[in-house]
């Protein structure tokens, strides 16, 4: 009661109002935390914590860049693959010319037109090469090799190699169905370029299924870091709404103890008469 004769200082007052600017303070980064989503808005709120979500965030940003990465390199296999395929086709059609070329039913007549038709499609195995490309590089002349980059670290890379699909590379180039003779020779050439073919498809296959295994991985990896960044990062709308609304409850106490301080030492006034 002595403090309240004292009205040069008013103590009471000051408390109040010291306590009234630390309930705004907390109000108002609780209210920023609802207003960004963020638990962490700067440094100042949880350096450790602000360290930590910038090193997942550099984490996450990076396995969903690999993650593009192991798409874009699963799409160009596929086009790898499709223009291996049509020349398989091609192979095939050959391999049906050449075996009734070699029976010494038909005449020559007869095996030069299956020799045309043969010709014909080795030159369509060379305009299948020269259009399989993507983004300008052709992926079947032999040429293209390199490694994608499939994850986040500067070692995360798949060396992918493709290798030549051309006539001169399958060594069907010379076939000839002229005669009967050659034609043998022809089925035994067609039959080693549909074999060695075979292989060419078959690795661009498990490179196909590396990169699927590697996607899955990223995929879950990616998820996992972000929520771990999250649980850092940011904020609980509940528990945040939760705590404004304590402080809302606190700032009218506040307001109004702080009135009722400056008000008290108006009593001295009755002391004077």
């Amino acid at each position: 009661m002595s403090g309240l004769t004292k009205i040069a200082a008013n103590i009471q007052a000051m408390s109040s109002f010291q306590s009234m600017n630390r309930i705004n303070d907390k109000m108002g980064k609780h209210q920023l935390r609802l207003a960004t989503g963020k638990k962490i808005n700067s440094t100042e709120d949880d350096p450790a914590g602000y360290h930590l979500a910038r090193s997942l965030e550099k984490r996450k940003r990076g396995l969903d860049v690999a993650l593009q990465n192991v798409s874009n390199a699963k799409n160009i296999l596929n086009v790898a693959e499709g223009g291996y395929q049509n020349i398989m086709d091609i192979l095939q059609t050959a391999k049906e010319k050449a075996t009734q070329a070699a029976d010494y039913s038909l005449n020559s007549s007869q095996r030069s037109a299956l020799n045309d038709q043969v010709s014909a499609l080795v030159s369509e195995i060379q305009d299948i090469v020269d259009e399989t490309t993507f983004n300008g590089d052709k992926l079947i002349d032999g040429g293209y090799c390199g490694s994608f980059q499939t994850g986040e670290g500067s070692s995360d890379q798949l060396s992918v190699s493709i290798q030549d699909a051309d006539s001169a590379a399958l060594s069907i180039n010379t076939v000839n169905l002229t005669t009967t003779t050659s034609a043998a020779a022809a089925i035994s050439s067609i039959d080693t370029a549909i074999d060695n073919l075979s292989g060419k498809i078959q690795d661009v296959g498990e490179w196909k299924v590396r990169l699927s295994s590697k996607e899955q991985t990223l995929s879950v990896a990616s998820t996992n870091t972000e929520a771990v960044r999250s649980s850092i990062e940011d904020a609980d709308f509940a528990k945040e709404q939760m705590e404004v609304m304590k402080l809302q409850i606190l700032q009218q106490t506040a307001v109004s103890s702080f009135a009722q301080a400056n008000s008290s030492p108006q009593i001295v006034l009755s002391l004077v008469g």
